[in-house]
């Protein structure tokens, strides 16, 4: 009897003498943890946008500033940049029975533009995962502006 209450005691005699050990390793656990249980929204590779775009009834909204949209984008995207779309999403109220692809440059901003468009009463709403970072990594064509006037 004697033997199992030793071996029971030991593992929380470890955790109580190292608890700054488990503590972090507690805490690192759980940061990795919670990023992956997140809901994000629906998402896209390269290739599926493409073949969405080449179908029709797809509308690409590219929610990066003027500056990174001028720098590169999706041919025909429409251009809302994320800080102004709580006030611009009237302009997309005809769109709502199309496919909404929803483009910045890596991802997080397309999650919260997909958030807000949602929230609008927009159903089929994707972004593109990886944002056009990935398109252009799959050198997939984009479309450069002028801003000079």
């Amino acid at each position: 009897m004697r033997g199992l209450s030793l071996t029971i005691g030991t593992p929380l005699k470890f955790i109580i003498d190292n608890i700054f050990l488990f503590g972090i390793a507690v805490v690192s656990g759980a940061a990795l943890l919670i990023p992956a249980l997140q809901p994000r929204g629906k998402r896209a590779s390269s290739l599926e946008v493409t073949q969405m775009i080449n179908r029709g009834k797809t509308t690409v909204l590219d929610v990066r500033t003027a500056e990174e949209f001028a720098k590169g984008h999706v041919r025909d995207a429409k251009n809302i940049p994320l800080a102004d779309l709580s006030t611009r999403i009237s302009e997309l109220d005809k769109l709502k029975g199309r496919t909404i692809v929803v483009i910045c440059q890596t991802g997080a901003r397309a999650d919260k533009a997909i958030k807000q468009l949602t929230a609008a009463g927009f159903n089929d709403v994707v972004s593109l995962d990886g944002g056009i970072a990935a398109w252009q990594a799959a050198s997939l064509p984009t479309v450069k502006l002028s801003l000079s006037k």
